[in-house]
C-alpha cells in the first residue's frame, strides 16, 4: 500500500491546482443541492421489535389521530391571580384561537379548561396544540408562530413556557464553542509547526472534507431517518481526525525538507509513509464506528454509518488533497524558518526536545511509570460499578430553556412523575369472558403496584379491543424506581394474561427509553469483543507483532474504563456538575458507552499507530528495541501529544455547548483522548515496550510467512530513493572534482 500512496502523493504534487479546485468545486456543488434540498432529520429513537415499540405501533393503528406532533403550552398564573379567572382566560383562549386561525397544519388546539388540568392552587396548567404532521415534521414557521403568539400570554404577565414532542430548543453545529475549539486547535498547530501559515493547513483541509460530509449527511436527511445527534457526532468526529491526519502527513513531509529532499519528492513520501499510518489508523475508526451496527438499533446504526462518511471523507482528503496543498505551498510551510515570527518566540534548536526528555524519563523508569499509569486509571474507573443507563430529558437541559423552564412547572404543579406517565394497551379477545369487569380488575391490580401515584379508568379504541391505561409514577422518568416499576407491570401482564385473558403492553416515552437502555447494556459485551477482536488481527497485520496489537487493546481497555468511570462520577453522581456545567446529575446517555467505545477506541488506535508504527520502522533498521522506543517518542511523540491536544480542544468546544446530549458526549471524549493519549500511549505504551524488549515483536515465523507484508514504513520506495539519492550525490562530486 505504500508504494501506492507514494505514487498517489507524488501525482497529487504535480497536479496540485486541478485536485484543490476540483475538491472547491465539489463542496459547492454538493452545498447547492443541501440548500436546495434542505435538512429532515428524523428523532425516530425506538428499537424495533421491543415491547414498548410493538405496542406503540398498535396504538398508532387504533388511534391514528395521534400521530400528530403536539406542542403543550405551560402557563402559569401572575401574582394573586388564578388560570381560571375570567381575564386570564380570555387572554388564553385568544392566543390558542389565533394560533389554530394562523397555521393551516395546527388541527386542534385545547385550553386548559378544557382539559381540566389546573393545579390544585389553580395558578399552572398546559394547553395543547396539535399539528396534522409528525412532530419532527413540523416546519419552523410554525414554531415561529407560536412563539410569537405567546408573546401575548407573556406581556400580561402569564408565564409561557413550551414542552411536547416538538423541539424548540434544537442542537447547533457551529456555535462559539466549537469555534472556540478551532482556535484553540490553530494555536497548538502554530506552536507545532512554529509557522502560522502551516498551522492553518490542516484546518483548512480538515474544513473542506468535514463541509462535503456534512452536506452529504443533510442531503441524506431528505431519503433516510437520520437523527440530529448523528451529524453532531459526525462533525465531532470529522473535524478532529481531518485535523489530525494532516497534522501527521505534514510532520513528516517537514522531516522529509529538513533532510534536503525537493517538496514533491518530500509529499511522496510523507503519503507513502505517514499515509499509510493514517489509513491503517482511519480504518480501526470505521470498523469502530460500522460496530455500532451490532446492536441492531436503526437511530445507532445511522449514528455509525454518518460519522463513518465524514472518517472515510478525513482519509480521501488526507492522502489527496493535503499532498496537493502541499504541493501548492511546500515551500511555504516548511522547513521550519529561522527568521519567522513565531521562531523567535518558541526556540526550536534546543538539544533535546520535551519528547526527548519525556522518552528518557520513561525508558529509566518502566515499572514505575506503568505501574502508576495502570493504578491511576484504575481509580479512575472505579465508578463505573454502578453505572446506569437513561436518555436526557427537558429535566436535563439548561435552565435558560424554554423546554427546561416548563418541566420544572409541570413538576412543581403535578410532580415528578409526570414527566414518566406509562402508557399501557390492554388487548382482550374472544376467549375474555366479561371485558368490562375484567379491564376493571386490571387497573386495580396495577393500582396496588408499588410506586404507582394514579392510575386512569381504561379508554376504549374504535375496534373495543384494544383499551388505553395511563400510569403515573410517583417518580420521575430517569429514577429506577421507575425502571422497576416497568418491570413489574411486566410481570404482571404474564398473571393477568393467564387470569384474565387480557394482554397488557406497556409503551410510552419512558418504557421506550428504558428498553433502549436495556438493549444497549445488553449489547455492550459483544460490541467491544467484536471491533477489539477485528481491530487486533489489523494491527497484526500492521505491526508484525503478537504483543504490541494485545497490549494496544489492554490499554484501550484501561482508558475506557477510566472514561466510562469518571463520566458516572460526574454526570451520574453530580460530582463537579457546577465546574462541567451539567445542570444536574442524570444517568448516563444510555448509547453513551456504545459511542465512547466505538470513537474512543478507533482514536486510541490512531495514536497507537502514529506513535508504535515509527518505533517499529527504526527497529526494523536497527534492531535495537531501546533505541526504537527513544525514536519513536522523539520523532512521533510531539505529534502524538499535538493531536491528543486537538482532539481534546475539539472534543472541548462541544462539552462546552448547552444541549444536554452534545455535552455529555463531549466531555466522554474529552477525557478518553486525555486518558488515552496521554497516560496510555505516551506512558504506558513506552514503558511497557522497555520492559518488553525485543520480545515486543516476537512473531511465530509460521504466522509471519502466512500474513501479507502491508509495509506502512515505505520499504518498498525508500531503498530504491535513498539509491538513487546516494548516485546524485557521487554524480555531483565527480563533476565538481
Amino acid at each position: 500500500m505504500a508504494k501506492y500512496l507514494y505514487k498517489l502523493g507524488k501525482w497529487a504534487a504535480h497536479n496540485s491546482k486541478k485536485i484543490v479546485g476540483g475538491s472547491l468545486t465539489v463542496l459547492l456543488a454538493i452545498a447547492i443541492i443541501a440548500m436546495n434540498l434542505g435538512p429532515s432529520f428524523s428523532e425516530d429513537m425506538s428499537i424495533p421489535g421491543s415491547e414498548s415499540e410493538k405496542a406503540l405501533q398498535l396504538i398508532k393503528n387504533e388511534f391514528p389521530s395521534n400521530t400528530g406532533g403536539q406542542v403543550q403550552l405551560v402557563l402559569k398564573a401572575p401574582e394573586n391571580k388564578t388560570l381560571d379567572s375570567e381575564e386570564i382566560n380570555k387572554i388564553v383562549t385568544d392566543t390558542l384561537r389565533v394560533i389554530k386561525e394562523k397555521d393551516s397544519h395546527v388541527v386542534s388546539v385545547a385550553s386548559p379548561f378544557e382539559l381540566g388540568n389546573l393545579s390544585k392552587d389553580k395558578k399552572i396548567g398546559y394547553a395543547i396544540v396539535t399539528y396534522n404532521v409528525a412532530a419532527d415534521k413540523v416546519s419552523e414557521k410554525s414554531k415561529e408562530h407560536i412563539i410569537q403568539n405567546i408573546e401575548n400570554t407573556r406581556d400580561a404577565g402569564i408565564q409561557t413556557e413550551l414542552a411536547g414532542d416538538v423541539l424548540f430548543s434544537e442542537m447547533e453545529i457551529g456555535g462559539i464553542t466549537e469555534v472556540i475549539g478551532v482556535v484553540v486547535a490553530y494555536v497548538i498547530l502554530a506552536i507545532t509547526f512554529i509557522s502560522f501559515l502551516a498551522a492553518g493547513l490542516p484546518i483548512i483541509t480538515a474544513v473542506i472534507g468535514l463541509a462535503i460530509g456534512i452536506l452529504l449527511i443533510v442531503v441524506g436527511t431528505n431519503y433516510l431517518d437520520i437523527t440530529s445527534v448523528s451529524i453532531t457526532l459526525a462533525a465531532m468526529l470529522g473535524l478532529a481526525v481531518g485535523i489530525d491526519y494532516a497534522l501527521f502527513i505534514m510532520t513528516r513531509f517537514r522531516q522529509q525538507r529538513k533532510e534536503g529532499y525537493s517538496v514533491q519528492e518530500s509529499v511522496a513520501i510523507a503519503n507513502g509513509t505517514a499515509g499509510s499510518a493514517v489509513v491503517f489508523a482511519g480504518i480501526t475508526v470505521i470498523i469502530a464506528l460500522l460496530g455500532l451496527s451490532v446492536a441492531k438499533i436503526p437511530f445507532l446504526t445511522m449514528m455509525g454509518l454518518t460519522a463513518t462518511l465524514c472518517v472515510l471523507l478525513a482519509i480521501f482528503i488526507a492522502i489527496i488533497v493535503v499532498p496537493a496543498f502541499l504541493g501548492l505551498m511546500g515551500h511555504r510551510v516548511g522547513p521550519d524558518r529561522k527568521n519567522t515570527f513565531l521562531s523567535k518566540i518558541i526556540k526550536s534548536d534546543k538539544k533535546q526536545t520535551t519528547s526527548d526528555r519525556w522518552g528518557n524519563f520513561v525508558a529509566k523508569r518502566p515499572w514505575r511509570v506503568s505501574a502508576i499509569g495502570i493504578v491511576l486509571l484504575s481509580i479512575f474507573a472505579i465508578p463505573i460499578s454502578h453505572m446506569e443507563l437513561g436518555l436526557p430529558d427537558n429535566g436535563s437541559k439548561n435552565e435558560e430553556t424554554t423546554e427546561r423552564k416548563a418541566y420544572d412547572l409541570l413538576t412543581n404543579a403535578y410532580g415528578p412523575g409526570h414527566h414518566a406517565t406509562l402508557i399501557v394497551a390492554a388487548k382482550t379477545s374472544s376467549e375474555t369472558t366479561n371485558p368490562q369487569v375484567a379491564l376493571s380488575d386490571t387497573v386495580e391490580e396495577l393500582s396496588g403496584l408499588s410506586n404507582v401515584k394514579n392510575v386512569s379508568p381504561a379508554i376504549p379504541g374504535p375496534s373495543g379491543e384494544l383499551y388505553l391505561i395511563s400510569i403515573t409514577p410517583e417518580t420521575g422518568a430517569s429514577n429506577s424506581e421507575t425502571k422497576d416499576l416497568v418491570n413489574d407491570i411486566r410481570e404482571k401482564a404474564k398473571t393477568l394474561e393467564k387470569s384474565e385473558n387480557i394482554k397488557l403492553m406497556v409503551t410510552g416515552t419512558t418504557a421506550v427509553n428504558i428498553d433502549i437502555s436495556q438493549k444497549l447494556s445488553d449489547t455492550l459485551p459483544i460490541f467491544t469483543l467484536l471491533i477489539i477482536g477485528f481491530s487486533f488481527i489489523l494491527l497484526v497485520l500492521v505491526f508484525r507483532s503478537i504483543l504490541v496489537p494485545l497490549k494496544a487493546v489492554l490499554g484501550f481497555l484501561l482508558s475506557l474504563g477510566a472514561t466510562l468511570g469518571f463520566t458516572v462520577f460526574v454526570i451520574q453522581d453530580g460530582n463537579l456538575i457546577d465546574l462541567f456545567g451539567f445542570p444536574i446529575a442524570n444517568p448516563v446517555l444510555s448509547f453513551l458507552p456504545v459511542i465512547v467505545i466505538g470513537i474512543l477506541f478507533g482514536l486510541a488506535m490512531d495514536y497507537e499507530v502514529f506513535l508504535v508504527s515509527r518505533i517499529r520502522e527504526v527497529f526494523t533498521h536497527t534492531g535495537d528495541a531501546r533505541e526504537a522506543v527513544l525514536a519513536g517518542m522523539r520523532d512521533s511523540g510531539a505529534v502524538v501529544t499535538a493531536a491528543g491536544l486537538i482532539m481534546i480542544s475539539v472534543f472541548t468546544g462541544f462539552m462546552l455547548a448547552p444541549d444536554p446530549i452534545i455535552k455529555a458526549m463531549g466531555f466522554s471524549l474529552t477525557f478518553g483522548v486525555l486518558f488515552d493519549a496521554f497516560v496510555v500511549r505516551m506512558a504506558i505504551v513506552p514503558a511497557v515496550m522497555i520492559i518488553m524488549g525485543k520480545a515486543s515483536w516476537y512473531l511465530p515465523k509460521w504466522l509471519d510467512k502466512l500474513l501479507p507484508n502491508l509495509d506502512i514504513e515505505g520499504e518498498s520506495f525508500m531503498e530504491e530513493i535513498e539509491r538513487k539519492k546516494s548516485q546524485k550525490e557521487n554524480d555531483v562530486k565527480f563533476y565538481n572534482a
